[in-house]
Parts: structure tokens; sequence; C-alpha cells
């Protein structure tokens, strides 16, 4: 009974989000619980305090697509778009196009990146990020990119990662933008 009714949440969230699960499936047919335990994970996703929304949504997005070519990176977008955030923002982050970025969202991307990439430039943007969110605001960002990075990490090390695709964003097409650059 308890498989079912994880089977059937995960179902729900495929035809949702238009997104194939099927390692989360594997991971419930295996192991119940492994799926309970990982499902803990999106606790962090709960957690954006003192940032704004756009800005949350770009560090998950920077952090996701260090680790996906397209499926969970797409669904970042999607979900981002779902709250509301500006496809101009999500299409400028996806292109690392700093400029057409609003200051706040500009600073999370960066400091994503460099914190992804442990540049030293990642000290200076964490104190600009704590100036502009607080230290909360920077615990934000930092749950946001642990968060975004788990799930294609799982998908991949058990065998889903395999299709790549290209982003649509606000109905746009564009390239996957896999590798993160060092922070501007």
């Amino acid at each position: 009974m308890f498989k079912w009714f994880l089977q059937r949440w995960v179902s729900k969230f495929e035809r949702t989000w238009s997104y194939d699960a099927s390692y989360l499936h594997e991971l419930i047919e295996t192991d119940p619980r492994a799926m309970m335990a990982f499902g803990k994970v999106q606790a962090l996703t709960k957690y954006h305090k003192d940032v704004p929304p756009a800005a949350y949504c770009a560090a998950g997005l920077v952090a996701v697509m260090a680790e996906d070519c397209g499926p969970c990176t797409q669904l970042g977008i999607d979900m981002a778009e779902r709250e509301g955030i500006d496809p101009a923002i999500l299409r400028a982050v996806v292109a690392r196009d700093y400029a057409a970025m609003p200051y706040d969202v500009a600073l999370a991307t960066r400091f994503a990146e460099a914190s992804l990439h442990h540049a030293p430039q990642a000290d200076d943007l964490r104190e600009e990020v704590v100036r502009q969110f607080g230290k909360r605001g920077l615990i934000s960002l930092a749950f946001a990119m642990v968060a975004a990075r788990t799930f294609p990490t799982l998908k991949y090390a058990l065998g889903h990662g395999k299709a790549c695709t290209r982003l649509t964003v606000g109905g746009e097409t564009q390239p996957v933008l896999r590798t993160v650059t060092k922070a501007a």
C-alpha cells in the first residue's frame, strides 16, 4: 500500500510537470524507505527567506545546470515560470547574460557559479550576498544550490541521466549551457 501511494504521487508529479521521473519509481520499487529518506531533501526547497524569488531560482538553475543536460533544468525553468518568474530573466540566467539580469539575480547567479567552482571570488560575492539579503538569504541560496544538484545527481547515479534536451523558456528554445563558467 505504501509503495502504491508513493508511485501514485510520483506519477502525478510526472503528469503535472511533463517530466520523466522513472528514477524515482525505481527508488520506490527497490526500497520505499529510500524514497522517504530522499524526500527529506525537499525540505531544503521550502526554505527561501529574505531572497527575492528570481534570485533564489537563479541560484537553483545555475546549480542544476552544472549537473544536468536538460530535463532537470527544464523542470527548474518550468517551476520558476509557474512561480511567476519573468521568462526574460530565466533566459538571461540560462545564457549567463548578466547585463540582462536585475542586480539581485546577477548577484545570485555569480555567487552560485563561484561557489560551485570553489572560486576565490566566492568570498567577495558571499559578503555581497550577506549585505544584500542577510545571513538567512545566504542560507537560502546555499539550500537552493544543494537541493537543485541532488535530483540530477541521483538520476545519473541510478543510470537514468542519458537524455539531453534543448531548453524552452517562455516559449523560446535555447541550447543548454551545462558547464558552469568562471564567475564574472
